[in-house]
């Protein structure tokens, strides 16, 4: 008898209005435990950011959420920030469009000229301390706006956009995001937008990465969720094993963002030099 073959579908098949209220309940929670006021977040145009924010809405209320706008005008399309407002408008949410391309090029003037990532990553760990300037003033948390897809493969700035109190996505691939996305209300042309930290002009998730994220969901939910080999996984899927290696290499090398700065054991690195 053959295999029955792992598709797409296999990974998308939720009841999302479940999905939603158990991700507002954690939302909830988590602000209450940590006794904050509220969420600030950052609102791209992108289907992550609107997912997000259309949670915390739901589980906080408008009133309670801050939505900051922060595109480079030398690289984000007005097309964007222009999504980006009418879903805060949309959701009755207070929100700030700030421009980060003068504190990029303060930088750049200070410190020099370097690569496009370079610059590109500046520009997300710019938009971390925006965040968390207005977060400490509001006495609020930073919402982060990754999905797990990001999270496993590493594609997100250290100390950037990897730089929140919590990920409510972060337990949902981004196929399953864009669906959570279209149940919640999120507009089509939103749910459905390549997905691109914007980083530098044209960027394009997909384009970087070489691979639809339809394929690396799958081969993540084979590896991870499933526990297959890469032989298992390649055949389960029906893709090229040098597709599962590309998405197993990209989890591999990016594990140093995924965990605290390793700190030398006292046991070994201190107390064995204790003095009689």
């Amino acid at each position: 008898m053959t295999p029955k073959r792992l598709t797409l579908d296999d990974v998308v098949r939720l009841d999302y209005e479940a999905v939603a209220k158990s991700l507002t309940g954690f939302i909830r929670d988590y602000v209450s435990e940590a006794r904050a006021k509220g969420a600030v977040i950052g609102v791209s145009g992108g289907v992550d950011s609107a997912t997000v924010l259309h949670l915390l809405v739901r589980a906080l209320g408008s009133e309670k959420v801050l939505a900051l706008i922060l595109p480079d005008t030398s690289v984000t399309p007005a097309e964007d920030v222009e999504d980006a407002r009418s879903l805060a408008e949309r959701l009755g949410v207070a929100y700030k469009v700030i421009d980060i391309r003068p504190i990029v090029e303060s930088f750049v003037n200070q410190l020099g000229s370097a690569d496009k990532r370079t610059i590109g990553n500046l520009r997300a760990r710019i938009r971390m301390s925006i965040l968390y300037y207005h977060a400490n003033s509001l006495d609020y948390l930073v919402a982060g706006t990754g999905d797990r897809s990001e999270i496993l493969i590493g594609y997100f700035t250290k100390y950037g956009d990897g730089g929140v109190d919590f990920l409510p996505i972060g337990c949902l691939y981004k196929s399953q995001v864009r669906r959570l996305a279209l149940h919640l209300g999120v507009p089509v042309k939103i749910a459905w937008k390549p997905s691109s930290p914007r980083l530098w002009p044209g960027h394009l998730a997909e384009d970087e990465l070489g691979m639809k994220y339809d394929e690396i969901d799958v081969i993540l939910y084979a590896l991870f969720d499933l526990g297959m080999g890469v032989k298992e996984a390649a055949e389960a899927t029906g893709l090229s094993a040098e597709k599962v290696m590309r998405v197993l290499e990209l989890y591999e090398n990016s594990k140093h963002k995924r965990s605290m700065p390793p700190i030398p054991s006292p046991e070994e690195f201190v107390w064995r030099f204790r003095l009689p």
